[in-house]
């Protein structure tokens, strides 16, 4: 049996024809494949706000999107590519922070901004550092620095907490703990927030940076993906060998993507500069997850391993305990209760 790809792009066909206009009030909203919890929180700190999420388009940004909409923003999307992803009253603008965007065009009439985009992945970074600066961090910049002109105080970025810290002294890891990662997508990275926090401490700016832990949920495509689980239920269903580096007991946290979505909401109307671990708190190995699919789907996976890589991360996942207090957010979705729900939710006609 061969699975169908799962998509965050809309069903409906004549969203492709025709994309709302801004501000545009939503009949309706549907996003393929994502179901979010309700109700949402923190919905008044975005609801009637004007939007611009950067990355829009990807995975974790229908996602985002389409909550944003629901809580009563007004959402604006830049993205490599203009097909919308998320039916309902939202305005696509097609752009790459790594290009010669206009950020002043697509910053106009804004009030926060939630930046989800990175042009590299950990496992390919270390073999272009130099590109990696000139895309993410520069491009980084060049949106700090426009938000400076056009008076934009708002941001919630996306870093890693998977990959800031690097191999870590002690689980689970606090914000505080040194940063020594070991690919250069973490070093922009944490390059990155340390900007925010001068830029915040400069010109006033509310920044929210968020260490996200590896996320995951329907909408992610299931061939050619970064994301672990999406790859091993589609190994596991079709009967393809899931290739290991390693042994199988590196730990990694993994968020459900309803409960990644409710922290990016429940930090937006926090004031200053704030920085926050967001993950389940929780750590599993390959094996471990591996074990969790089998189990859900009663299919026995075929698995190879290889020699570990340099670049991966041997063990880590999160302390959440400063943004629960801050926030009042907690993460509510077990990875076996996350794993079921995928399996539940995914097309596998």
């Amino acid at each position: 049996m061969r699975l169908a790809a799962v998509s965050c792009v809309s069903d409906d066909a004549s969203v492709f024809a025709s994309t709302p206009k801004w501000g545009q009030s939503p009949s309706r909203i549907s996003i393929r494949s994502v179901t979010l919890i309700e109700p949402i929180s923190a919905a008044s700190a975005v609801a009637g706000k004007r939007i611009l999420v950067l990355g829009g388009n990807g995975f974790i940004g229908c996602h985002l999107t389409a909550a944003l909409v629901r809580a009563g923003a007004r959402v604006r999307v830049m993205g490599r590519s203009c097909t919308p992803g998320v039916d309902g009253g939202v305005e696509y603008v097609k752009g790459d922070i790594a290009g010669q965007i206009a950020f002043d065009e697509v910053l106009d009439g804004i009030d926060q901004v939630y930046h989800l985009v990175s042009s590299t992945i950990p496992g390919t970074s270390n073999a272009n550092p130099v590109l990696d600066v000139q895309t993410n961090l520069v491009g980084s910049l060049r949106l700090l620095d426009a938000m400076v002109t056009a008076q934009v105080r708002g941001l919630v970025f996306l870093s890693s907490g998977g990959t800031v810290y690097g191999n870590p002294e002690e689980l689970p890891v606090r914000e505080d703990h040194v940063l020594r990662p070991i690919s250069s997508y973490g070093v922009v990275k944490g390059a990155i927030e340390n900007y925010m926090r001068l830029y915040s401490m400069l010109h006033g700016f509310d920044i929210s940076v968020l260490r996200l832990s590896n996320p995951y949920g329907l909408g992610k495509t299931l061939i050619g993906t970064q994301g672990v689980i999406p790859t091993i239920f589609s190994k596991v269903i079709n009967g393809d060998v899931i290739e290991i580096w390693g042994d199988g007991h590196a730990v990694r946290d993994y968020i459900h993507m309803d409960d990644a979505v409710r922290a990016m909401l429940a930090v937006a109307g926090l004031r200053g500069f704030n920085l926050f671990n967001v993950g389940s708190g929780v750590g599993h190995s390959l094996r471990d997850v591996i074990d969790h699919v089998s189990r859900v789907t009663g299919l026995e996976p075929t698995i190879k391993f290889g020699p570990a890589r340099p670049f991966d991360v041997r063990a880590i996942y999160l302390d959440v305990s400063k943004i629960q207090s801050v926030a009042q957010w907690k993460p509510e979705i077990s990875l076996e209760q996350g794993c079921a729900m995928y399996w539940e939710g995914m097309d596998r006609r």
